[in-house]
């Protein structure tokens, strides 16, 4: 495969290092005011909606919004939001992800221009950039000959957002393939985090709530399979996923994670089984509706705002809660100010 791509060249000897190195970029100077060049930073949009930016079409404007389209860029992004004390919210695919009406203040930087994959057939590693797409990086996999990637088809996020939130689908999860990610904190501190560093639990790691952005992850897949197999079971695996949920509509993903427990079957709980039994398929406010195919998918049908869906969120909760004692927990990210008086900046894929 040749060299390994690496965002940040400074943090390329790390990787060889059995403990973790971080390592500091100098500061990079910062123009004072908007607009800046373009060639550094990438252009800057002000009140840009991001509606459109996410799955679920809904959300109102952020106060700035950049897409860097290099690593070079995204550093010094991060380093301009630094020097003006904005609140900085990191975006990918916008999937997994609930945006206040209102909006969000400060600097959103959108990371799905941040694209690039490397594949070794020999030894089945697998390097990504964190803008890249989990869909195509399965059918990139599959037409090498690996294995394992074929369980993220239809994961409507990026390879950044699923190290964050350790992704996963069909008994399978980030986890159990990341060998190694590259991130960096908003100072330009650049590290080599292994699996053990990260925290992974179900749909969550350490990097939750952190400032620590993913950069590139590095994952370990099977090699030596036939690629038409491959493509077949991903394609297989695709099928699945479109014949059992709302991919018609816009939608954020599995709203709440499975609760832990078992029923009084024996079977292990899910969050979808709850929200069936409870009779709430098709439940709706306003233009978000509980999807009829799949009931822990929330899809908008026209028109729907942020508050519907958080109402119809809620909503949901209190009913398992009363029928079950149970509480369900969102797996989808809820960030601005709905008229709580609280914002929180969160990392996304």
């Amino acid at each position: 495969m040749g060299s390994k791509y690496c965002l940040f060249p400074a943090a390329q000897a790390a990787r060889s290092k059995p403990r973790l190195k971080v390592m500091v970029i100098p500061p990079i100077p910062i123009a004072p005011d908007i607009p800046v060049d373009p060639r550094s930073m990438g252009s800057v949009t002000a009140q840009a909606p991001l509606a459109k930016l996410t799955t679920l079409r809904v959300g109102g404007s952020a106060d700035y919004l950049i897409l860097p389209k290099t690593p070079q860029q995204l550093l010094f992004v991060l380093n301009w939001g630094q020097e003006k004390g904005l609140p900085i919210t990191l975006l990918g695919a916008g999937s997994n992800l609930l945006i206040s009406d209102q909006g969000l203040p400060g600097l959103v930087i959108c990371t799905r221009a941040l694209r690039h994959s490397e594949f070794d057939p020999i030894t089945g590693q697998v390097i990504a950039a964190a803008g890249e797409p989990w869909s195509s990086l399965a059918w990139k996999a599959a037409r090498q000959g690996l294995k394992g990637f074929e369980w993220t088809i239809g994961i409507p996020g990026t390879v950044g957002g699923a190290v964050v939130m350790n992704a996963g689908a069909h008994g399978g999860e980030t986890a159990d393939l990341l060998i190694e990610t590259e991130v960096v904190s908003p100072n330009g501190a650049i590290a080599i985090l292994k699996p053990e560093d990260l925290g992974f639990r179900y749909r969550t790691s350490k990097l939750q709530g952190s400032n620590l952005i993913v950069t590139t992850a590095t994952f370990q897949l099977s090699p030596g399979y036939d690629p038409a197999e491959i493509k077949a079971a991903t394609a297989t695996d695709l099928k699945s996923r479109r014949e059992t949920q709302p991919y018609h509509l816009p939608n954020c993903g599995s709203v709440f994670r499975n609760p832990p427990g078992f029923d009084a079957t024996g079977q292990a709980h899910s969050a979808g089984r709850l929200i069936q039994q409870a009779g709430l398929k098709g439940y709706q406010i306003g233009q978000a509706q509980i999807s009829t195919l799949h009931a822990n998918f929330i899809v908008n049908l026209g028109g729907a705002k942020a508050s519907d869906v958080l109402a119809l969120i809620r909503h949901t909760q209190s009913v398992i809660y009363h029928q079950h004692g149970i509480k369900l927990e969102t797996e989808v990210k809820i960030i601005g100010d709905f008229d709580t008086g609280n914002f929180e900046a969160q990392s996304e894929g």
